[in-house]
């Protein structure tokens, strides 16, 4: 499939690139600014599809509104005409294409440029009216709040902020492109207004509220829940503004004759990862937990793990390897030590569920003695 994309240069045209050069069986030609407008027609001629992202939103004359938005939509409208061909269109406007305003009218003229085309030519033609778009790439102090916040708070540059209430819709750039791809792939056949799933609303305030916590968990190294929804689009852009000076940072480590140990994530809900290491010899625990338990992986050396009840005094013990992966668990209820039982030093890695509360630490001391 040979595709055209116009605006290829822009904040979604980017993202899109990037997909579809990830697929063998599409082609993609480009029109941006540098090309002149008559070459639009001949681009035309050789597309199976078009995607068209161009347009002007921020011009220096406000009547770059109708050039760059209406009159190159229909120029576009033009060309397919011209080149007897029903190449599907699909076209991003804007949800200001319904206020009264020179952006919103020239939007909205565009969109009735590509419903006559549908209507009298019987192009597919598919309109989406999109809300602020938000991710990696947009342009700060130009595509969005969400930018521009990422920007300067990874920066730690200031924000202006005037109406914290003030709520915004957003919708994510990867699912912009997803739902695009969609659209090419069935020829732009449906409803003439598409949409984008999911939407967010999220106030001006509180948008400040989690980027700032994502920064701030570099310190704390308790995390956001990154996995799903808004905060994971979210936490994917913020990250996507980070300079590259800016990709590692330090966390603490406590060493003592024993080995050291390293605190690396904690979740507010679903414990914290860390790891540790034992020189030959050495032997870490000798405690119990009432309700914390644990998950321990040795990923170097050789462990032996010794458990012991501490009511019925029952006694086991187990050894593992960095050569085979294999989870050992802490139980309640069972005092427990690990030993380097190697000749190099141990390197573990270590799950709790629940972080280290000093105040409450759940951990009582108990060794485990010997095997009777």
């Amino acid at each position: 499939m040979r595709v055209l994309i116009t605006g290829a240069n822009g904040f979604v045209g980017q993202n899109l690139l990037v997909h579809l050069a990830e697929r063998s069986d599409v082609e993609v030609d480009r029109f941006t600014r540098a090309d002149a407008p008559e070459s639009l027609k001949s681009k035309v001629a050789n597309a199976d599809f078009v995607f068209h992202l161009a347009g002007v939103n921020r011009p220096q004359d406000p009547a770059e509104f109708n050039t760059g938005n209406a009159d190159l939509t229909r120029l576009l409208c033009d060309a397919i005409i011209a080149s007897g061909r029903k190449v599907p269109v699909l076209y991003t406007s804007s949800t200001q294409a319904e206020l009264d305003n020179a952006y919103g009218k020239s939007k909205r003229d565009a969109e009735d440029a590509l419903r006559s085309l549908a209507n009298d030519e019987g192009v597919p033609v598919q309109i989406f009216r999109l809300p602020n778009v938000f991710g990696k790439w947009a342009r700060p102090d130009y595509n969005s709040a969400v930018a521009t916040f990422c920007h300067n708070i990874v920066r730690d540059l200031p924000i202006t902020i005037n109406d914290p209430e003030a709520r915004i819709n957003l919708v994510y750039v990867d699912d912009v492109v997803r739902r695009f791809i969609e659209v090419m792939d069935a020829k732009g056949s449906g409803a003439v207004f598409g949409e984008v799933e999911p939407q967010y609303q999220i106030t001006v305030g509180k948008l400040a509220e989690q980027l700032r916590a994502f920064r701030d968990s570099r310190q704390t190294m308790v995390t956001e829940p990154v996995g799903t929804g808004l905060v994971r689009a979210l936490y994917s852009t913020y990250l996507s503004y980070v300079p590259a000076e800016k990709f590692t940072y330090e966390v603490p480590k406590y060493g003592d004759p024993r080995g050291v140990f390293v605190e690396m994530l904690k979740t507010k809900d679903s414990g914290q990862f860390s790891y540790f290491t034992a020189h030959p010899g050495i032997t870490r625990g000798g405690h119990y937990h009432h309700s914390k338990t644990e998950k321990f992986l040795v990923i170097k050396g050789h462990a032996c793990f010794r458990f012991r009840h501490v009511i019925s005094g029952s006694f086991y013990e187990l050894f593992t390897t960095g050569e085979k992966p294999e989870i050992v668990e802490t139980v309640p209820g069972w005092t427990h030590d690990i030993t380097n039982v190697g000749d190099e030093e141990m390197i573990v890695m270590l799950w709790a569920n629940e972080i280290f509360d000093r105040e409450l630490p759940d951990t009582y001391a108990r060794p485990v003695g010997t095997q009777a």
